[in-house]
């Protein structure tokens, strides 16, 4: 008997006009990814009636979401969709600011091996993370919420059609650069993006997967890591010192600059643990800048 296999996985998207509605003959781009675990999602009731013979008489699903995280390697081309609906921006010259525009996916996952298809609609970026160290892959993850689950398909959507998925090299820690309060600084050893949409739920009475969720502030937070040199860090979070962080990701003609164009940092360690080097570790939070009129941008550097 054949079983799935993860290396018989694919991951395709489309973008819907309607929130929950997954278009007709969908053209469905591939999604690049190391690994996934969106899935439907029910809460669960439990009967609280008491009975003489200590059993529990009723159990019940509860009601229908979508919830998961895609995680990847970020490179050219591969996010651009994902990443504009985590901000709520739009890219207009290759720049992408925060927003407020909402946008939602269908997202299709297919099991060649098996050939099954779970399809999930609805589904909306409420968090992503980006990870930057010197000797590894730049890995980002997109944190789901979706409205529903279609029923397992055996087929591919009619008229559907699949395009060849994007084959540009992941981005590296140590082919770009990177600038604190708008100098060059060369002795971090990692940076960290958090966003966070806060996307809440709306269960509502008749409804099975209830109405789209509510969206909160753009909150971003992060952290840097840097080798302990002098004070000059540490005292932006001891006089409460706003300060910009910049960091670009591939070499030239592409890549993506991200900015941060306010940050407060939050705290400030150089804990010690051995008679190795000293790691200052700065965690921050991002602010609106007035000038730049947003807290995070995004630049494709083609």
């Amino acid at each position: 008997m054949t079983t799935a296999s993860g290396a018989r996985h694919r991951m395709t998207y489309v973008a819907e006009t309607t929130w929950g509605t997954t278009p007709a003959t969908p053209t469905l781009s591939a999604i690049r990814h190391n690994s996934a675990t969106l899935a439907l999602q029910r809460g669960t009731l439990q009967s609280e009636e008491i009975r003489d013979d200590r059993m529990l008489v009723d159990f019940r699903l509860g009601q229908r979401s979508v919830a998961g995280d895609i995680v990847g390697e970020l490179s050219d081309g591969s996010y651009d969709d994902f990443l504009q609906a985590a901000l709520g921006g739009t890219w207009a010259a290759d720049v992408l600011k925060a927003g407020v525009v909402r946008r939602s996916f269908t997202v299709e996952r297919y099991f060649a091996d098996i050939t099954r298809y779970l399809r999930y609609r609805g589904c909306e970026v409420n968090t992503l993370a980006l990870t930057v160290s010197p000797e590894a892959i730049c890995g980002i993850t997109f944190g789901m919420m979706g409205k529903d689950q279609d029923a397992t398909a055996s087929t591919a959507i009619a008229g559907s059609t699949y395009p060849a998925a994007p084959t540009s090299s992941p981005y590296d820690g140590f082919s770009g650069a990177i600038n604190e309060g708008g100098s060059a600084i060369a002795i971090v050893t990692e940076v960290s993006i958090n966003l966070n949409n806060n996307l809440q739920a709306n269960p509502v009475i008749g409804s099975i997967s209830g109405l789209q969720a509510t969206i909160g502030r753009s909150l971003i937070t992060g952290s840097l890591s840097a080798y302990f040199e002098d004070e000059v860090m540490l005292n932006k979070f001891i006089n409460e010192t706003s300060s910009s962080l910049s960091f670009t990701l591939g070499g030239s003609g592409s890549g993506m600059t991200f900015l941060l164009p306010k940050i407060k940092y939050t705290g400030g360690q150089p804990d010690t643990s051995g008679e190795g080097s000293i790691i200052l570790q700065m965690p921050f939070q991002a602010l609106y800048d007035s000038t730049e009129a947003t807290n995070i941008k995004i630049t494709r550097n083609v």
